[in-house]
């Protein structure tokens, strides 16, 4: 591949090292990356208040692609840009339905607010049952009716009794394509789109506004939400520690998180 026109990076898993920090290898190259005037833009599932800190430790700002391609958001100017929402309906019908056939379900909803910074207590809503399997100060617990009351960005299930990808595929049964499934953890947590929102989607949007052909993009990622996005990109690479189906989307594997995966691919151009 020649230089690549613009660079997509997945965060946890893919960016991050295990421990969930910027190495100083991968920061001085992203920040090569940048001084030549090429994006590079963040693609990840979380949401935009989990991206100030990621942001500082890398050393570069701009576009990001959050809520698995449900969101852009400027991290220079700490702004929500777009975010493409599920409607309450929907969420109240989903859940309703999720819940009757699936036992041991528990519920939240990320919201988009206008900055990363703004009331945390209308960002993250979460039934209390969530909420005990899962210890996040960011979550405010609340009843169902206020959790699906309110558009979401996204939607996520938790079912401690299944893994992920068999929540996935039993959900998508009982829902349909009414939403979109995906995951980035074997925990037995899902998270849903609005139909026709993932990774690739968002990273085509951004693409397109800065003028850049899908084949000049680079993107990297490890887990099966990333999929849709290493399939787009005019050149996926996959990190050696990547779920299955992400090695398979794949056009190259690079090595771990854990030893700058991506740094090591960048660097044959900066």
């Amino acid at each position: 591949m020649r230089e690549p026109g613009l660079v997509a990076s997945d965060v946890d898993g893919t960016l991050l090292d295990p421990m969930e920090e910027v190495s100083a290898r991968t920061a001085a190259t992203a920040g090569r990356v940048a001084a030549s005037g090429t994006p590079f833009v963040l693609v990840t599932g979380r949401p935009p208040r989990w991206m100030p800190r990621v942001v500082a430790a890398l050393g570069v700002s701009g576009i990001a692609v959050c809520a698995n391609g449900a969101v852009t958001y400027d991290t220079a100017a700490d702004r929500v840009l777009h975010s493409h929402d599920i409607d309450p309906v929907t969420l109240h019908d989903v859940v309703r339905e999720l819940r009757r056939e699936l036992t041991g379900c528990a519920f939240a909803v990320e919201r988009a607010t206008r900055s990363a910074h703004d009331d945390l207590r209308e960002q993250f809503l979460a039934e209390a049952d969530f909420h005990r399997s899962w210890t996040n100060t960011d979550i405010r617990v609340a009843p169902t009716d206020e959790v699906t009351g309110k558009p979401a960005m996204k939607l996520l299930l938790m079912n401690p009794g299944m893994n992920s990808a068999e929540l996935s595929a039993a959900a998508t049964e009982i829902i349909g394509d009414r939403l979109q499934s995906t995951y980035s953890t074997e925990s037995g947590l899902i998270e849903f789109s609005a139909p026709g929102v993932d990774k690739a989607a968002g990273l085509a949007v951004v693409a397109a506004e800065l003028g850049i052909a899908r084949s000049e993009v680079i993107a990297f990622g490890d887990m099966p939400n990333d999929v849709p996005m290493l399939a787009w990109a005019g050149h996926g690479v996959a990190m050696r520690n990547a779920h299955p189906d992400a090695l398979a989307a794949a056009d190259e594997v690079t090595t771990t998180n854990a030893e700058d995966g991506v740094a090591q691919v960048l660097e044959r151009w900066w």
